[in-house]
């Protein structure tokens, strides 16, 4: 700090104030040493106040509020680039960023979550990378590819508690002839053992389980039927190399053996696998559908051959 003499100055009524008389030299020095050592206590003094105070003025105190928020958004930070799981349940989902494979009933479940931002997706391999990469928070997904994608990614972890139960079943046109007899077709290939032979191939882990393998000496009087599928939802549907299998396609292949139908699988988007069975594209839908009230308004569904369950994956 600078310190100044002070100036001379007038009184209230005008007139100067009257100037002391002149000291000697040596007056003088002893004058000038006393002002220089009050200016130095009150250096030190003022040094001896900062120095009282251990955290530096450009920071806040470890109390402050400005602390807790750059705490706060450190932990944010490395919650998000580090992956640490901070979903444990379906409750943590509220006001969460939840991606979805578009026109699924996981896209519909998601909708209903409070104060939820809901991501779509044409495949669910686009989710689960959105998911890798921070985009979003969770995924909801059928529990059977669930599982692959878990198992296939290490930073990835299916919650233990479902979200939803439903029941898979075969889309066909309102009103078509053809529901019946798959009907039909389905509830022999249950009693015969078929359907447990594709779940014990695909899901239930059985070593040495063949599936379905068509008979030979089949015929196809009938025609072919053509399904529509998604064919990225293991072990449902999926490509191995040009080939689409899955529990499915091997499931449709039954059911057009016992038909008597030559099977063709028409791959798409899995929004438009409704819109294909009404412009008559397809004949029939399978992929791992669920019978939704809104589904019901454009399409059929056969019985259930198969229970899903919707589960949730989260970043570890």
């Amino acid at each position: 700090m600078r310190y100044t003499n002070p100036k001379v100055s007038p009184t209230q009524d005008g007139e100067p104030k009257t100037t002391p008389p002149q000291r000697g030299r040596k007056e003088e020095c002893i004058h000038m040493k006393k002002l220089i050592s009050v200016a130095l206590a009150g250096v030190m003094a003022l040094s001896l106040a900062a120095c009282g105070s251990t955290t530096p003025a450009s920071e806040p105190a470890s109390g402050s509020s400005a602390a807790s928020g750059s705490s706060a958004a450190s932990a944010s930070n490395a919650a998000s680039t580090e992956g640490k799981q901070y979903i444990f349940s379906v409750d943590d989902l509220t006001g969460k960023t939840i991606g979805v494979q578009l026109g699924t009933t996981g896209d519909t479940y998601a909708q209903d979550i409070e104060g939820a931002t809901v991501e779509q997706y044409n495949k669910f391999n686009d989710a689960v990378l959105a998911l890798k990469q921070g985009k979003v928070d969770a995924v909801i997904i059928d529990n059977e590819p669930g599982k692959v994608f878990d198992e296939q990614n290490d930073d990835i972890i299916m919650l233990d508690e479902d979200f939803v139960v439903e029941d898979y079943a075969i889309a066909l046109n309102k009103g078509s002839e053809m529901t019946a007899k798959f009907n039909e077709a389905i509830a022999a290939l249950k009693e015969n053992g078929t359907v447990d032979a594709i779940l014990d191939k695909y899901i239930n882990g059985v070593e040495g389980a063949e599936g379905y393998v068509t008979p030979e000496g089949t015929e196809y009087p009938n025609g072919t039927l053509t399904m529509a599928t998604n064919a990225y939802f293991p072990p449902y549907e999926y490509y191995e190399g040009d080939e689409i299998v899955g529990i499915d396609a091997e499931f449709a292949k039954a059911i057009c053996d016992y038909l008597g139908y030559e099977l063709k699988i028409e791959d798409m988007e899995f929004a438009s696998i409704i819109p294909a069975i009404n412009s008559g594209k397809a004949d029939f839908g399978a992929a791992g559908m669920t019978v939704t009230e809104d589904r019901l308004l454009n399409v059929d569904f056969t019985d259930s051959y198969c229970t899903g369950i919707q589960s949730i994956l989260v970043l570890k």
